[in-house]
């Protein structure tokens, strides 16, 4: 979920003293940018905590991730409502649901997986793992979702499968999973680390979605067992002090800092010599230039050389133009508006301020449910009101995106700092200069496809090629199918060849791409990027069975389902539903699962 539109390190915002909200009313304290004096003691104090860390015992890992996890169970409320209005969203509307589920619900999560993982390090000396079967490729694939049985009754008939790379046999799925805590070394075995007996790794975090950083922090110290320098981006900087708060515990031993500031904060942590490691979430125009400087010839020099500016480890997560691909069967129109539901989820939330907008609708060509998609799409979008377009730039990457275009329809009435919901239809899909096949919008822009034909098998071959080929990233997918479409053993081997070619890290099928994010399963990029040409980025967070090898992670849904999912904007106990799953999630309380349910029900 990425902040993609940043296009340079110099275009990093640094924000004053507060955010105000579109009304002009709500001021937000930020802290100032963090001192270079600051920077170094921050990474000197974590330095020196990081062979501590390192050598920790799983028991105290264990009690240092619920300390972290009660601290943040403290503060969510009050950082729930900072975040509301600096995005303008009433923090009593429905629409605060979004950020305790896209915000936090993920957080809270990860924290209890962890501590799962963990015990289970402990007592057997792996992590629990679910099923192990076989790709239509013929790799191994690792079931993590459902996790427990609230799973299963909550989000029923949804799975997650890890898809493995192809070297993964059964036995190194064994042997090489949770392998920070398994390497031999002439440490006790209770205090093992990877290879390293203490890393500081780098955290730049995203603007756009509070867990984003958060999610990746944790996978870097209960991962991987490295200490974190988070800097907060400028535009959810406000958030920092309530991070503080809430994960106290580990900042307090030095094995988390927070620091604040825009372009200058950025470039003197990337290269300094005491920070082992890199991960960022943004642009791969802000990668770039800090893999390869940002004087474009000596940048193409080194390239050429293979000579990078930066020479350590960095991992990325870096956008996506998201395609959503519908393939043809028959739908009735219930099934229909349900899905549209679904892709207007995808594409409304957060303002469409993420990266797994739905950005490209693919449809068949000469196949009528394609115009009964569309329709069903525009009207449910019709529904949802405009939203402050709060995210700095927006403005400018919308009137570059619509610009000179005749096939653009504006829907909702868009006040002054809002944008309206904008479809740009029927795109060639020959166009090799289509700028919006290869740049992330990252605004309320989506659009539509129509290539191959009305044939299932025709269109999953044609639309794979398409996203593979033209649109621009590795990081998320999604794909619409009619179950009666797949009775059929030639759709179904086509579909699921489908799922195997299609290179993304993360495919949802017929569900919102966020799911997947929240659950805990790995979230990164395709792995076949090069730092040459890294695309959505390398590197897998989240991950909390901690598996290694990973090509993708693959969620199914059904194509319906009741009740309807509280991400949809029609749900009108969305944020009900919200603050109960998070409360759930803090330790899985079966008390907790009737009044979702309930919640849910009455949505």
């Amino acid at each position: 979920m990425s902040t993609k539109h940043i296009q340079t390190m110099d275009q990093f915002r640094e924000f004053s003293s507060y955010a105000v909200n579109q009304s002009g009313q709500t001021k937000i304290h930020t802290p100032p940018a963090s001192s270079q004096t600051k920077l170094d003691e921050a990474i000197a104090h974590l330095r020196e905590a990081a062979w501590k860390f390192a050598t920790l015992s799983i028991e105290k890992r264990i009690a240092l991730a619920t300390t972290m996890q009660q601290g943040l169970m403290k503060v969510l409320e009050t950082m729930v409502q900072a975040g509301c209005k600096a995005k303008g969203i009433a923090p009593d509307s429905n629409l605060a649901a979004e950020e305790w589920a896209a915000g936090y619900w993920g957080v809270v999560r990860q924290l209890r997986l962890v501590r799962e993982s963990l015990q289970s390090i402990a007592n057997t000396g792996n992590t629990k793992i679910g099923k192990v079967k076989r790709t239509a490729a013929g790799n191994l694939a690792v079931q993590i979702y459902p996790n427990n049985a609230i799973d299963g009754i909550l989000f029923k008939d949804i799975t997650v499968d890890v898809y493995m790379q192809a070297h993964v046999t059964e036995k190194t799925l064994e042997t090489n999973r949770a392998s920070f805590y398994k390497t031999t070394s002439n440490l006790d075995k209770r205090h093992q680390g990877q290879g390293h007996q203490g890393k500081v790794a780098l955290v730049l975090g995203a603007g756009n979605i509070p867990s984003i950083g958060l999610m990746d922090v944790l996978t870097k110290m209960f991962n991987e067992g490295k200490v974190c320098l988070l800097k907060m981006n400028p535009v959810n900087a406000y958030l920092g002090p309530y991070i503080e708060e809430a994960f106290k515990a580990a900042i307090d031993q030095q094995f988390l800092a927070i620091v604040y500031g825009g372009a200058e904060v950025g470039r003197h942590l990337v290269y300094h010599p005491k920070i082992d490691e890199v991960h960022l979430t943004g642009s791969d125009k802000t990668y770039d230039q800090i893999v390869w400087g940002n004087n474009g010839a000596d940048a193409d020099e080194r390239r050429a050389q293979n000579q990078p500016l930066l020479r350590k480890p960095i991992s990325a997560e870096l956008g996506n133009v998201t395609p959503i691909i519908i393939v043809p069967g028959p739908y009735t129109d219930k099934e229909i508006r349900f899905q549209a539901e679904q892709i207007a989820s995808a594409f409304t939330m957060n303002a469409s301020f993420m990266c797994c907008t739905a950005k490209v609708l693919m449809m068949p060509k000469n196949w009528d449910g394609s115009a009964r998609f569309m329709k069903a799409l525009q009207e449910v979008c019709a529904s949802i009101p405009t939203r402050a377009a709060y995210y700095p730039g927006a403005q400018d990457r919308w009137q570059t995106a619509t610009k000179n275009r005749s096939n653009v329809t504006n829907i909702g009435s868009a006040k002054s700092g809002e944008l309206p919901w904008t479809f740009i239809s029927d795109l060639n899909p020959e166009d090799v200069h289509e700028s919006l096949f290869t740049e992330e919008s990252f605004c309320s822009v989506i659009t539509s496809v129509q290539a191959g034909s009305a044939d299932a098998i025709d269109f999953l071959q044609t639309a794979t090629t398409f996203a593979n080929n033209k649109l621009w990233g590795t990081l998320n997918a999604t794909l619409i199918v009619h179950p009666k479409s797949l009775k059929d053993a030639n759709i179904n081997a086509a579909f699921e060849q489908a799922i195997c070619q299609l290179k993304y890290g993360a495919i949802t099928v017929n569900t919102f791409i966020g799911l997947l994010f929240c659950t805990g399963a790995p979230w990164g990029a395709y792995p076949d990027s090069t730092p040459n040409d890294i695309q959505s980025g390398a590197g897998f967070v989240h991950n909390t069975a901690m598996l290694e090898g990973i090509e993708k992670a693959v969620l199914r849904a059904p194509l319906f389902a009741f009740p309807k999912p509280a991400w949809f904007a029609s749900h009108k106990k969305a944020k009900v539903v919200t603050q109960k799953l998070v409360a759930m999630e803090e330790n899985a309380n079966w008390a907790k699962v009737p009044g979702i349910v309930m919640a849910a029900m009455r949505g």
